[in-house]
C-alpha cells in the first residue's frame, strides 16, 4: 500500500493538493508513517516525468518488538523494474497530445540498466546491466517496484523459488495477457544477474518460462485472487471501525467506475472514467476549500457509468467521513489497467471477467482480502474494493498507467469532517505553495543553493537528497 499521509492531504504531492514546485525551489515533506511498514517509492506526479527516470525508493521498517511472519533475511535488495522508451518524456507527451498510442516500449530496465546479453540477436554488445551479489545459503528479501509507464511485468529468478511475503502494485498481472498480443514484445524483457560470491563462470541457459496463459485468461486472475491477508500475523494493518471483519461493515456509498478506450472529446484524444475526462484546475482542490474559493470543482462525479455526453470536467466524488465505500472498477478497455487511491488502504474483495452485477457480491471474499492501495483490473473484467473513509482530506483516485492518467483517467474523493475539528486534519503546513486563484499568497523563496547538503542526521540527509532530485515538481509517495 502507499504512504497514507494520515490527516495530511496537504503533503500528498498531486495537483489536487499541491501546487507544482517552482524551478529552482525546494520543498520539504513531513508526514506520519505510523502503522505503515513496507517498500515504497517516490516519483513526480505530472507530465510523465517519471518516465524520464524521476523516481527513487525508501523503506519503512517494522519495530523490533513487532514480529514479522518470516525469518529475518540476510540482506535487503531493492529493484526498480519498468518499461522504457528511447524517446524522452516530452516527446511521449507530444504523441499523446496528438492522439497517438505510445505503442510497444523499447525495452525493460532493472535499476535503470539495460538487459544482460541473454540473446545476441536482440541485445547488442556493450549494454550496462545490473548485477546483484549474494552469498550461497543465505535468504534475501527482494523489494520489487514497477516504475514503468504501463507495462505489466512478471519477475522471476532462474532456478530459484520465491516466497511472496507482501504485495502491492502492478507486478502481479501477467505480461502475456491481452496487451502482449502486440507485435515486437519479444524485446520487452529486462535481465539482470544474480551473482553468487563463489561463482566463477558466466550466466547461461534459457530465461525462465513466462506464465503459460496466452490462451488461458484466467491464469493471471487466479494468481491475483490467491493473494490473501495473513490475519494471524502481527504487524501494521488497516483496522476500520476497530475490527478486521470488514465483511460485516455496512456499505454506505457505492461507486461503479468504468473506463473505456480513449475517445475524441472536443477534438482531443482523452481517457475517461464514467464518461468524464478529468481536467486539473490551476488551484489545488484542497486549497480552494481551505480558502473558500468557489467554482474550482464540482462534487458531481456519477455513481455509475453515465451514458450521456462525454465531457472534460473537474468532477470529484463526495465521500462521507467515517463511511464505508464500495468501489467497483469496470475495465472495458483491451489491456490491463491499474487503479490507485491515495490516503488509504482498501480491501480487495473480488474480481472476475464480464460486467459487475448486484449478484457479483455473492463472490466477494469478506474475510482475508488483501489490503492494498493499487489494484489491477483485467480487460473485459471488474475488480471490487472496500474502503473505510476515516482519513480526512482530498484524495486522488487514478489510473496508475501513466498514459491513461495523463489523458484524464482520474478523479478525487473529498472526505470532510462536518464537525470542523483540527483533531482529524493537520493545519496547512507553513511551507505550503500557492498558485492559481491563491497565487498572491505565495511568499518568495531563496533559490536552493546548488550542491547544498545536510549532514545533521541520516534522516535529514535522505530528505535533502529527495528534494534535490525532485526540485521542480510535486512528488507522490507510493
Amino acid at each position: 500500500d502507499g504512504v497514507q499521509q494520515r490527516k495530511n492531504s496537504w503533503q500528498d504531492g498531486v495537483l489536487g493538493t499541491n501546487c507544482p514546485i517552482p524551478v529552482g525551489w525546494n520543498w520539504t515533506y513531513q508526514f506520519q508513517v505510523k502503522d505503515q511498514i513496507g517498500s515504497f517509492f517516490y516519483f513526480p506526479s505530472i507530465n510523465l516525468q517519471r518516465a524520464a527516470g524521476g523516481y527513487g525508493g525508501f523503506t519503512i521498517n517494522n519495530r523490533v518488538i513487532i514480529p514479522v511472519p518470516f525469518d529475518t533475511p540476510h540482506g535487503d535488495i531493492t529493484l526498480f523494474i519498468g518499461d522504457w522508451f528511447n524517446k524522452n518524456h516530452t516527446d511521449l507527451r507530444k504523441e499523446l497530445d496528438q492522439g497517438k498510442a505510445l505503442g510497444v516500449p523499447d525495452g525493460v530496465l532493472i535499476n535503470g540498466k539495460g538487459p544482460y546479453r541473454y540473446n545476441n540477436t536482440i541485445v547488442p554488445a556493450g549494454i550496462d546491466y545490473e548485477t546483484i551479489s549474494v552469498q550461497p545459503g543465505k535468504t534475501y528479501r527482494l523489494r520489487v517496484h514497477n516504475v514503468g509507464m504501463f507495462t505489466c511485468l512478471n519477475f522471476r529468478i532462474q532456478s530459484h523459488n520465491l516466497l511472496l511475503v507482501e504485495t502491492e502494485g502492478r507486478t502481479r498481472c501477467s505480461r502475456t495477457t491481452q496487451v502482449c498480443e502486440w507485435l515486437n514484445w519479444d524485446r520487452v524483457v529486462g535481465v539482470a544477474i544474480l551473482h553468487y560470491s563463489n561463482s566463477k563462470g558466466k550466466a547461461s541457459g534459457p530465461l525462465p518460462d513466462p506464465p503459460n496463459d496466452f490462451y488461458d485468461k484466467t491464469y493471471s486472475m487466479n494468481q491475483a485472487r490467491s493473494i490473501r491477508w495473513n490475519v494471524t500475523a502481527s504487524g501494521a494493518r488497516p483496522n476500520p471501525q476497530g475490527s478486521f471483519r470488514y465483511g460485516s461493515i455496512n456499505v454506505t456509498q457505492m461507486y461503479i467506475v468504468e473506463n473505456k478506450p480513449t475517445i475524441l472529446i472536443d477534438g482531443k484524444r482523452r481517457a475517461t472514467l464514467n464518461g468524464i475526462s478529468y481536467s486539473p484546475p490551476d488551484t489545488p482542490l484542497r486549497l480552494a476549500d481551505q480558502y473558500d474559493k468557489k467554482g474550482v470543482y464540482k462534487l458531481d462525479f456519477p455513481t455509475r457509468p453515465d451514458n450521456g455526453q462525454l465531457r472534460i470536467a473537474t468532477s470529484i466524488i463526495n465521500g462521507t467521513y467515517k463511511g464505508f465505500m464500495e468501489i467497483v472498477f469496470q475495465n472495458n478497455d483491451t489491456r490491463v489497467q491499474s487503479y490507485h487511491l491515495d490516503g488509504y488502504a482498501f480491501f480487495v474483495v473480488g474480481m472476475d471477467y464480464g460486467d459487475w452485477t448486484e449478484n457479483s457480491r455473492g463472490t466477494y471474499n469478506k474475510w482475508d482480502g488483501v489490503a492494498r492501495s493499487t489494484i489491477q483490473v483485467y480487460p473485459g473484467a471488474w475488480t471490487a474494493v472496500l474502503v473505510s473513509l476515516d482519513n480526512v482530506g482530498t484524495w486522488n483516485l487514478r489510473s496508475e498507467d501513466l498514459d491513461s492518467w495523463y489523458l484524464g483517467q482520474e478523479t478525487y474523493i473529498s472526505v470532510v469532517n462536518p464537525e470542523g475539528t483540527n483533531k482529524t486534519e493537520l493545519p496547512v503546513p507553513d511551507n505550503a505553495l500557492y498558485c492559481g486563484l491563491l497565487k498572491d499568497m505565495q511568499k518568495p523563496q531563496t533559490p536552493h543553493a546548488q550542491g547544498e547538503k545536510s549532514s545533521s542526521s541520516l534522516r535529514s540527509s535522505l530528505v535533502s537528497t529527495v528534494m534535490l532530485f525532485l526540485a521542480a515538481f510535486p512528488i507522490l509517495l507510493w
